[in-house]
């Protein structure tokens, strides 16, 4: 019997299309809504708002008396954002090269999408491994695919024909390939720690030894843990300062500055194609912050909590665990967004070339020479 008709291909199969299925469908796509009325709502809380609060389910369409708004009103708003873009016109300018037009936010969204399989989103669910593609570069993989997004920014200010969406693609293109170092730099002394680039087993060893910003074990710390604490709290700063520039988060939100460029590289994009945009930026917060939380937090472990091989209750606290994790994270996104100026971009650059590559790279060799005394 040949591997590709044999019972366990065809198990692998399935588990891999409902893990898919789960994470896109009832995870990611839930999550993108309601992240965007949670900064609705947050902003508004900042800036002594209401906020999104009356939009619920319209019954007066049914015939009722009244519509339906449940508590902590407005929690339609989000349906009713994804009907208005399904609706909208799509509507082309006739001055734009259409078949890049079409092309760039595909690539804008898919790369997010992709990267979301390496990442391992629980321990184990009724005996199966909460994690698509458990690859042992899983790390290496999510940082190939996620460069590719940049061609979608560049393609959408290209194919427009207009000087301001060109400009915010310019700025993009050379923004993302200023962080990566620093995003690159910032997780290797968590694989000099760990061993691997294999994100399950990055998480298995934190699981161990305990997370590598809280590294507690049985309620004692060994002279390694000590003195990796501050080396990996700076991997965890730069990591995440480079993350928002990543995502054109402010204050990196230069490519799409509505003060200079009106909306930047999508700013002829309406419809869905804007949503693609849309989606692909919150999903990249989302893989972001689901990176760092495997890095550095500990990825589904929490203290006293079994895995999933304890039972499948367990393994459903591990999941609920891993994305309140990232909730938090997204959180402060959504905070440092509402807080912070946005940089000028010279200041920009020079925050990437001159302080996050340098910091990052000293910082290398300062756990390798704690690695080299230690063990």
């Amino acid at each position: 019997m040949s591997f590709l008709t044999s019972p366990e291909f065809w198990f692998l199969v399935a588990t891999s299309l409902a893990k898919t299925i789960f994470l896109i469908f009832l995870v990611v796509l839930p999550m993108v809504s309601y992240t965007v009325y949670a900064e609705r709502r947050v902003s508004a809380l900042i800036q002594d708002r209401v906020g999104p609060n009356r939009t619920g389910m319209p019954l007066t369409l049914l015939g009722f008396k009244h519509d339906f708004s449940p508590w902590l009103g407005g929690l339609g708003q989000p349906v009713a954002d994804a009907v208005k873009f399904l609706l909208k016109e799509d509507f082309v300018p006739g001055h734009v090269n259409k078949f890049y037009f079409w092309l760039a936010p595909c690539l804008a969204m898919i790369p997010s999408i992709v990267t979301l399989a390496a990442i391992p989103f629980g321990s184990e669910f009724l005996g199966v491994r909460m994690v698509v593609a458990d690859l042992n570069v899983g790390l290496l993989f999510i940082f190939a695919i996620a460069s590719v997004g940049v061609y979608g920014i560049v393609l959408a200010g290209w194919s427009s024909n207009s000087k301001y969406p060109f400009l915010g693609s310019i700025r993009s293109t050379s923004q993302m390939i200023s962080y990566e170092l620093g995003l690159g730099l910032s997780a290797v002394p968590v694989l000099l720690i760990a061993g691997t680039t294999n994100l399950s087993k990055i998480t298995s060893y934190q699981v161990a030894n305990g997370w590598l910003v809280a590294p507690f074990t049985d309620g004692r710390m060994s002279l390694q843990e000590i003195l990796l604490w501050i080396p990996t709290g700076i991997a965890l700063v730069t990591f995440t300062i480079s993350m928002f520039a990543e995502t054109n988060r402010l204050p990196f939100d230069l490519p799409e500055s509505e003060t200079e460029l009106v909306a930047g590289y999508h700013t002829e994009y309406s419809s869905m194609k804007f949503a693609l945009f849309f989606l692909g930026e919150y999903t990249a917060m989302i893989i972001g912050s689901a990176l760092t939380v495997v890095l550095f937090l500990g990825g589904w472990h929490f203290p006293f909590i079994p895995d999933g091989s304890q039972g499948w209750i367990w393994g459903l606290v591990n999941i609920a665990v891993f994305f309140a994790k990232v909730a938090a994270l997204l959180f402060l996104f959504i905070w440092v967004r509402w807080t912070l100026p946005r940089f000028r971009y010279d200041q920009l650059m020079r925050i990437g070339w001159l302080y996050l590559f340098e910091i990052a790279l000293v910082n290398i060799f300062i756990v390798a020479g704690i690695l080299a005394f230690v063990r």
